[in-house]
């Protein structure tokens, strides 16, 4: 688990072939808007999460992002734990200046 800077995860989501985009937010928070293509599992529902992180691949590589990276930092501790290599971005969406969609 390694926590990397907006600049570092722009250019490490785009050069890494295998990478996954994790929205571990509430469904509140999606609403909001999501980075691209970021699959959305609730940190905070634990048993969707669990159940969700089960089904994950060990072999892809996941960016786990937040409202503002405590969560996700949490998220990806614990599967770093499973054996996924993981990186969370440090201050969440309330850093992000990148993308959004809705």
């Amino acid at each position: 688990m390694k926590n990397i800077t907006k600049e570092d995860w722009k250019k490490l989501v785009k050069e890494t072939n295998n990478a996954v985009v994790i929205d571990v937010r509430t469904p509140e928070e999606w609403a909001e808007g999501i980075q691209p293509n970021a699959k959305q599992i609730n940190f905070l529902s634990l048993v969707d999460f669990l159940s969700e992180i089960d089904s994950l691949d060990k072999s892809n590589t996941y960016f786990l992002y937040c409202r503002s990276g405590k969560r996700s930092a949490q998220a990806c501790m614990y599967m770093y734990d499973k054996g996924f290599t993981t990186y969370n971005l440090m201050g969440g969406m309330l850093s992000w200046d990148g993308e959004v969609v809705k």
